[in-house]
């Protein structure tokens, strides 16, 4: 097979009619179809960039939220990959799956600052660094917490608080009853909680 390199000053459009040749994205992606590790990088040289530029005007200029949604826009190209023939036709494809990452992170975001409000609404910890936002903050702190807790606790909180899945669900998936789904869920938040605070209070610069 041809190998084809990428020119970030060529506009990928293919090749002129009557070469015989297919066109340059084309190749380009049947290449990464066929596992041709030069190819990946080679989209990646190309797209990843212009891909991010795309994200940040989309998540207007927030760097966390466009990095984070170009990694899964970039994943769900490798899940999904097609076979484009044209460059427009590509950049479609790719500028929708980036809308759909971004969303979805929106998405996300808005289930933990949800988790968070109802968490703390009654109190009032004490919040490191205040001039950052404290939403981003918390955010941080739950994301932290949340990876060093059992993976039992850790996925029936993230199922019940940020999936928004039932007891009822929960308690038919995990195959017992609502009223120990209740008991462990009031478990995993007791000690979550309590993370949390602890990590909070020794975060605190006074």
């Amino acid at each position: 097979m041809t190998h084809v390199a990428l020119n970030p000053a060529m506009p990928l459009v293919g090749t002129p009619v009557g070469t015989g040749s297919p066109p340059v994205v084309e190749t380009l992606m049947r290449r990464m179809r066929d596992g041709d590790e030069a190819a990946w990088r080679e989209f990646h040289a190309e797209y990843a960039p212009r891909l991010r530029r795309y994200l940040l005007v989309l998540c207007r200029g927030d760097e966390h939220a466009a990095t984070e949604s170009l990694q899964q826009a970039l994943l769900r190209v490798v899940r999904h990959l097609r076979v484009c023939r044209t460059e427009p036709e590509l950049w479609g494809w790719l500028t929708l799956l980036a809308r759909s990452a971004a969303a979805d992170h929106r998405r996300s975001e808005s289930r933990r600052a949800g988790f968070l409000e109802r968490w703390f609404r009654h109190q009032a910890p004490p919040l490191p660094e205040p001039d950052r936002d404290a939403s981003e903050v918390l955010a941080e702190f739950l994301d932290a917490e949340l990876a060093a807790l059992p993976e039992s606790e850790r996925d029936l909180l993230t199922r019940k608080y940020l999936d928004r899945e039932s007891v009822r669900d929960l308690a038919a998936t995990l195959g017992t009853t609502e009223k120990a789904v209740e008991s462990r869920l009031s478990r995993a938040r007791l000690k979550l909680k309590s993370c949390l605070l602890a990590r909070l209070r020794h975060e605190d610069p006074s």
